[in-house]
């Protein structure tokens, strides 16, 4: 693995009420397979997680999206 994830895992859930946003919670980061052939999810211990998850990429702290 490279030593920075290139993707950010997050549970998505869907809003409560209609016409609410759904919510996304981080929950893990992601590495490409060096063979380009699929990727490493990583989950601390001890967190447990259902539903939906979603990877993207980070979003770029410097450019100010």
């Amino acid at each position: 693995m490279s030593s920075k994830p290139t993707h950010r895992a997050y549970i998505v859930q869907d809003p409560k009420t209609e016409g609410g946003k759904s919510r996304w919670i981080e929950i893990g980061s992601v590495w490409p397979h060096k063979n380009g052939n699929g990727f490493d999810l990583v989950i601390p211990e001890g967190l447990s997680v259902t539903g939906r998850i979603v990877c993207v990429e980070p979003k770029d702290e410097t450019s100010g999206d």
